[in-house]
């Protein structure tokens, strides 16, 4: 798959990288922005080209039917979105139970423009002891990857800064559903 992925990325005009180390076993990675479903076309061809297969958090009504065994193949796990508390605690357990885990979270929850950024991937990262890796498409440039590592140091706000600031130059594929002031949307 890490070849044909290659060639597709070639064929489009797409180019992916790294900047954090994968060779740090574990990790959350976060991708954004998020606007459409070619987001994770695109993302997980360049998975492919990584070598690695970062388990995906899903909402489970997407397991309905044909698709549930086509997600789960691709890394998809069902969530439960009305019971976060408990979503951070059993990645957790999963993170403890294996040596190598990334695990792939699109904080925007939703291709529609949202106002504010969900903060479970900081929270599995913190209690979990993980760095984030700040995995990013960017459609005007046309290349994709992992940008940047953080490690949660427990204070979401400079956390969160230090995150914008990454995302602030990545266009998305529908540039009005995508937003990241977060400090705007705490004021208001």
């Amino acid at each position: 798959m890490k070849h044909i992925a290659r060639f597709v990325f070639w064929l489009f005009g797409w180019n992916v990288y790294s900047r954090a180390s994968l060779e740090i076993p574990k990790a959350v990675i976060i991708m954004a922005p998020h606007t459409s479903n070619l987001d994770f076309v695109i993302g997980r061809l360049g998975f492919f080209i990584y070598g690695i297969k970062p388990k995906i958090l899903i909402k489970k009504e997407a397991f309905k039917g044909v698709l549930g065994p086509v997600l789960r193949w691709f890394g998809g796990v069902p969530v439960d979105r009305g019971h976060s508390q408990n979503t951070v605690k059993k990645i957790t357990r999963e993170f403890e139970k294996h040596d190598r885990f990334y695990l792939l979270i699109t904080p925007e929850g939703t291709r529609r423009r949202v106002e504010r950024w969900k903060k479970g991937f900081y929270f599995i990262a913190l209690t979990a002891k993980v760095p984030i890796f700040l995995g990013f498409l960017d459609y005007r440039r046309k290349e994709g990857g992992i940008g940047k590592m953080i490690y949660p140091s427990g204070d979401f706000e400079a956390d969160f800064k230090i995150i914008e600031d990454f995302y602030r130059d990545k266009e998305a594929r529908h540039p009005e559903r995508f937003n990241l002031s977060e400090k705007k949307k705490q004021t208001e």
